[in-house]
């Protein structure tokens, strides 16, 4: 890649103040075409403050693609905790569930016991009367 220096050695004229407007009119003329001197004088087609826009913005974008990714780091980890709490939640239920099952089941059992121990008092009776 070449680059372009306004100020040549060899020509220069011998009045720095018209060297200086020569200068600034090159660098307009060359600012109409689209083109302009970084701070290195090398000649650039965007203009710098828009290049360092440019650079700001990517920054930024890499910034927040950063910050993306923690966040969804961070809420798959919440969402592997919530998965996780509603299968230990399943498993209170389903054992609540069992043990609730398990109550009826003996309360029918004591119920039907009962019964069976009223009819064999009642033929106890019965028999005693007899």
């Amino acid at each position: 890649m070449t680059h372009l220096s306004l100020a040549d050695p060899v020509r220069e004229p011998l009045f720095s103040g018209e060297a200086g407007r020569q200068t600034a009119m090159a660098k307009d003329i060359l600012a109409e075409a689209g083109l302009h001197f970084d701070e290195l004088n090398k000649l650039r087609v965007l203009d710098p403050e828009v290049s360092q826009q440019t650079i700001e913005l990517k920054e930024e974008c890499k910034d927040f693609v950063d910050k993306i990714g923690q966040f969804q780091k961070i809420v798959g980890g919440l969402i592997e905790l919530v998965d996780q709490l509603a299968k230990e939640a399943e498993n209170e239920k389903m054992k609540a569930i069992g043990a609730r099952n398990l109550l009826k089941s003996i309360a029918k059992q004591r119920e039907a016991q009962q019964q069976q121990l009223q009819a064999l008092i009642a033929e106890k009776k019965m028999q005693l009367e007899r």
